[in-house]
């Protein structure tokens, strides 16, 4: 423990007393083999520009950041990671699962 960590609680007159450890919100990384991503299409709230979404990752915002990033050179568009989602502008998902599979994740397609 860091001092600056001992900053933030009240002195005690307890010899037992231990600080409690904080735990981490953040979700450990899951292997991509055992993922299941589900790449879409959405057209609404978008001003009828399509979106190719990908949705069902599990891990922390680092990894679904880089793997937002990797999608988006790939296809050479522009894009964000948001809510948990990979957004990646245009009507991309056949491109996106295929980079997905080669990536080792089991991907679904939705939509028509």
């Amino acid at each position: 423990m860091d001092w600056k960590d001992k900053l933030s609680f009240a002195y005690s007159t307890n010899p037992d007393f231990k600080p409690e450890e904080e735990d981490s919100n953040e979700p450990e990384i899951v292997p991509p083999s055992s993922q299941k991503l589900i790449v879409g299409i959405e057209r609404k709230n978008r001003g009828g520009k399509v979106v190719t979404i990908v949705k069902g990752f599990v891990g922390p915002n680092d990894e679904l950041n880089k793997l937002g990033k990797t999608l988006k050179t790939k296809c050479g568009v522009g894009g964000s990671t948001k809510d948990g989602e990979i957004l990646i502008q245009g009507d991309h998902r056949q491109k996106v699962a295929s980079i997905l599979q080669d990536l080792g994740y089991k991907v679904v397609i939705s939509g028509k």
